[in-house]
C-alpha cells in the first residue's frame, strides 16, 4: 500500500512539473516569469542556432563573393529559412534520392554543371507544380519556351510533366543562356526573369556581375536560394538533418511500352497490364486525360512498373 501511495505521489509530482512548464510557455510574452526560469522551461528541450556561413561557397564552379556584406547576408537568409523550415527540408531530401538519379545523367549528356538539379529542387521541390503563371512540372516551363523546344502540349499529351524530356529541356534552355551572358551564374539568374529581362537590367544597371545586379525580390535571392539548397542537401547533417537510407524515397523500376494507337479508356488500358488507373498515371503524368487521341498514329512510350513494387 505504502508503495502504491509512493507511486501516485511521484505520478502526481510530474504531472505538476509538466503543467508549470506548459503555463510558463503558455503566457503571453513570458509575462511575471524570470528570464531563468523561461531560460530552464525551454532552452533545455529547444534551440534555434545562427549557422555558421561556409568560408568558400560556389555555383556551378563559379565563385560567390561571400565576404561583400550584401552578399554574406543575402546567403545567411536563405540558409536560415531552409534549414529551419525542417518539414520542407526532409521532404526535398527523401526526394532528391529518387529523383536526382534521373536528372543528373541527362545534365552531364548536355555538359551543364550538377549543380543545376538544385535549380529544379527550388523552382518546384522536385514536384510536378503548376505555378500561377501556368508554369508546369520540375522545371516549371511555360506553354510557349516548351512548344518552342518541340515537347507536345494538348488536351491529351503534355510533355512538361515528363521529367526526363522537360530536363533536356531545361538543359536547352540553360545553354542558350550561358552562351548570351558568359557565366552559369548569370544563366541560372535568367531561367528565372527570363534572357530578356536580365539583360535589360544588366544595360541599365551597367554591370556584368549577377552579384551585383540590383533585382527583384524573387530574382534577387534566385541564386542564394540555389546555393542554400545545395549546401543542406549536400551535407544535412551539417544543417540537423538525420534519417535512415530506408526513410528515403525510391525509384520505382520501369519498362518502356510502346504505344502508337489511340486509347480508348486508359482505366481499361491499365487493368489490361496487371495495374490500375491511378499508378499509370503516377508513372506518366504527362498523360493528361483518360483517353488519347492518336490519329496520326504518334509512337509514344509509356512508363510501367515491374512486377511485385505495388501491392
Amino acid at each position: 500500500m505504502k508503495l502504491l501511495k509512493i507511486l501516485l505521489m511521484s505520478v502526481g509530482l510530474i504531472a505538476i512539473c509538466a503543467i508549470s512548464i506548459q503555463a510558463v510557455l503558455q503566457k503571453p510574452n513570458g509575462e511575471g516569469v524570470s528570464s531563468e526560469v523561461k531560460e530552464k522551461a525551454v532552452g533545455e528541450t529547444y534551440a534555434i542556432h545562427a549557422l555558421p556561413m561556409p568560408e568558400k561557397l560556389n555555383f556551378a564552379g563559379e565563385s560567390v563573393p561571400i565576404d561583400n556584406p550584401d552578399i554574406y547576408e543575402r546567403m545567411d537568409r536563405e540558409l536560415l529559412v531552409n534549414t529551419y523550415w525542417q518539414s520542407n527540408g526532409l521532404l526535398l531530401i527523401k526526394r532528391a534520392n529518387k529523383y536526382f538519379p534521373v536528372i543528373e545523367p541527362i545534365l552531364k549528356e548536355y555538359g551543364v554543371p550538377d549543380d543545376f538539379k538544385y535549380l529544379a529542387v527550388i523552382e518546384s521541390g522536385l514536384t510536378q507544380a503548376v505555378s500561377p503563371a501556368n508554369a508546369v512540372g520540375f522545371w516549371q516551363i511555360l506553354e510557349g519556351t516548351g512548344k518552342d523546344f518541340k515537347l507536345e502540349i494538348n488536351d491529351n499529351v503534355d510533355e512538361r510533366y515528363n521529367i526526363e524530356k522537360s530536363t533536356r529541356v531545361a538543359c536547352e534552355y540553360l545553354k542558350k543562356s550561358k552562351e548570351k551572358f558568359g557565366t552559369w551564374t548569370m544563366a541560372a539568374a535568367a531561367y528565372n526573369a527570363g534572357n530578356a529581362g536580365v539583360s535589360k537590367q544588366l544595360e541599365r544597371q551597367d554591370v556584368k556581375n549577377y552579384y551585383d545586379l540590383l533585382l527583384g525580390e524573387e530574382t534577387g535571392r534566385y541564386v542564394f536560394r540555389i546555393l542554400a539548397l545545395k549546401s543542406i542537401l549536400s551535407d544535412p547533417g551539417k544543417y540537423g538533418f538525420y534519417f535512415e537510407e530506408d526513410q528515403l524515397y525510391k525509384d520505382i523500376p520501369t519498362y518502356k511500352l510502346k504505344v502508337d494507337t489511340s486509347v480508348a479508356d486508359f482505366a481499361a488500358f491499365a487493368k489490361g497490364i496487371d495495374l490500375n488507373y491511378k499508378i499509370l498515371k503516377v508513372h506518366n503524368p504527362w498523360l493528361r486525360d483518360s483517353y488519347l487521341n492518336n490519329k496520326s498514329g504518334k509512337t509514344y512510350y509509356l512508363d510501367i512498373p515491374e512486377k511485385g513494387y505495388y501491392k
